[in-house]
């Protein structure tokens, strides 16, 4: 089916979670933006579903158009040694970002996939929102769960949503929907 199943409930009465802190280098970790909104991406270079948000630019205009008003934006690479998607080193990976303009504020090789299992994450891409330090949202990054990347700009974006009301000091419409794509590569 084309279409994804939302399990969403408003954020009055959803449980939100402290997210789990880790380290992004060895003087910052996500602690660090404790007072601040951070999106969590779950990527993988070469999942279809991921490709769908990138080759339509999808992801790149989220990154750009949140991070200009302050959200810090986290790419974590979670595919281990031998599993698609994983980078050689962290240069390999920066570049390729860079040269593929997947600009972020962080990016993290999670070779271990430590930080993929305390979050949870299951798919590429998988989606966290932290507002100070508490996960408001996780999930989709949208409503139409296909690789086709004609369906990323015209699906319900739950990530936009989501931040759009922070930006607005308004209630999250949605806390939790279910992540479609890639199975991650642990």
């Amino acid at each position: 089916m084309k279409y994804l199943f939302l399990f969403a409930s408003l954020s009055l009465f959803a449980k939100i979670h402290p997210a789990p802190d880790f380290k992004i280098t060895d003087k910052i970790s996500l602690s660090n933006y404790s007072k601040d909104t951070v999106v969590l991406e779950w990527f993988n270079k070469d999942c279809p579903f991921v490709k769908k948000h990138y080759d339509s630019g999808n992801m790149q205009a989220l990154k750009k158009k949140y991070t200009d008003k302050g959200v810090k934006w986290i790419s974590i690479l979670s595919s281990a040694k031998g599993k698609q998607g994983f980078f050689d080193s962290d240069e390999v990976a920066k570049k390729f970002m860079k040269d593929n303009k997947f600009a972020s504020t962080h990016l993290i090789r999670d070779i271990s996939g430590k930080i993929g299992k305390a979050y949870k994450a299951k798919t590429t891409p998988h989606m966290f929102v932290v507002h100070k330090g508490k996960i408001v949202y996780e999930g989709a990054i949208d409503s139409i769960s296909s690789a086709d990347k004609e369906d990323a700009l015209k699906a319900k974006n739950y990530v936009a949503m989501t931040l759009d009301k922070i930006i607005a000091q308004k209630p999250v419409s949605y806390s939790k929907t279910q992540a479609y794509g890639c199975s991650v590569k642990y």
